[in-house]
């Protein structure tokens, strides 16, 4: 009897237990149908957006896709980089890999007033910015994957984070992938979301010393498409005064999301060194070369790593905000 007793009085504070902590944790948690009752036209608005704004400016699409990763990659997928600069908090936008560079703000702060418009206070910036990316993905020819949803806006914002954990385009492979890895991604979500150079540019001063000074030999990259190199020395000369120009990720298919960017690095036509890195890895080469022979194998991969990279370090439930204005907290 005493025993009997004492299981059920334990199955009694188990059931408790459960219901008072395990339950808002279930509740918090992302979810593919978040907005189907609060805001059941969410997609088609978003899509519209960015279609429109594709329309205008085809490198958008590519710049969506930059700045999604760029807010995930510092302290995870809260909109903290869409936040401007005040006096008590340097911004994102500033940080070495973004200043001048990223783009995109005016495409998210119009769609977050349509969204506002036809759903008010429901649906957070970093919710938005995820369903933007996979859509200017999408738009571009490339796949359409789930995304959970039910993220909350971050409150702060944080300079020296985004200067410490953004990769940068002269970084070593290892460092990358330690950078990946920190956050929960793997090595192979490092080739995987590489692939995103099949679309966008890139600036001239991000990948100038492969024309010219490789390595501080005076000399190019030795392992750099000789006709290739041709090409990027026209557009960027040596010198300071072409290191804002513009040269595409993949001169083959700008503006269609594709695997030819595999098929570039397996050509040494990779433009950041960066990208080109992935070919001296046994393992990383190893994934380039299957993507480049298997589009759809790319595609599928892609889609798991965009939705593996959105849930970095997400807030739910009561935590974090929906901003009203994608640039200021409330």
């Amino acid at each position: 009897m005493d025993s009997y007793s004492n299981s059920s009085s334990f199955l009694s504070m188990l059931l408790i237990f459960l219901f008072f902590f395990l339950k808002p944790h279930v509740q918090c948690q992302l979810d593919y149908g978040f907005y189907d009752e609060t805001c059941p036209k969410l997609t088609k608005i978003i899509r519209y957006g960015v279609w429109s704004a594709i329309q205008n400016d085809t490198r958008i699409a590519a710049s969506l896709l930059r700045l999604h990763f760029h807010d995930c990659i510092v302290n995870g997928c809260d909109a903290s980089l869409l936040l401007d600069e005040t006096s008590k908090m340097k911004g994102e936008k500033n940080a070495l890999a973004n200043r001048n560079s990223i783009r995109g703000f005016e495409v998210i702060d119009d769609i977050k007033a349509a969204v506002e418009k036809e759903c008010p206070s429901t649906v957070s910036c970093v919710d938005i910015l995820t369903l933007a990316s996979r859509e200017a993905v999408f738009l571009s020819g490339g796949p359409y994957w789930l995304v959970a949803l039910g993220r909350r806006d971050g409150t702060t914002a944080s300079e020296s984070a985004a200067n410490e954990q953004i990769p940068g385009p002269s970084e070593s492979l290892q460092n990358i992938t330690s950078k990946f890895t920190s956050k929960g991604l793997s090595s192979k979500d490092v080739v995987v979301l590489s692939g995103a150079h099949t679309i966008g540019f890139a600036q001239c001063f991000t990948f100038k010393s492969r024309l010219f000074d490789f390595a501080g030999s005076g000399k190019p990259d030795p392992n750099l498409d000789s006709s290739l190199l041709q090409s990027l020395q026209s557009v960027c000369p040596n010198g300071d005064g072409s290191n804002a120009n513009l040269a595409p990720l993949d001169p083959v298919t700008i503006n269609k999301f594709d695997n030819v960017y595999f098929k570039n690095l397996v050509n040494n036509s990779g433009l950041l060194q960066s990208d080109q890195a992935l070919m001296r890895d046994t393992d990383s080469s190893a994934l380039v070369n299957n993507y480049s022979k298997y589009p759809y194998l790319f595609s599928k991969d892609f889609g798991a790593s965009m939705a593996k990279m959105a849930n970095i370090g997400v807030i739910t439930g009561q935590d974090g905000q929906i901003r009203k204005n994608c640039r200021a907290v409330n």
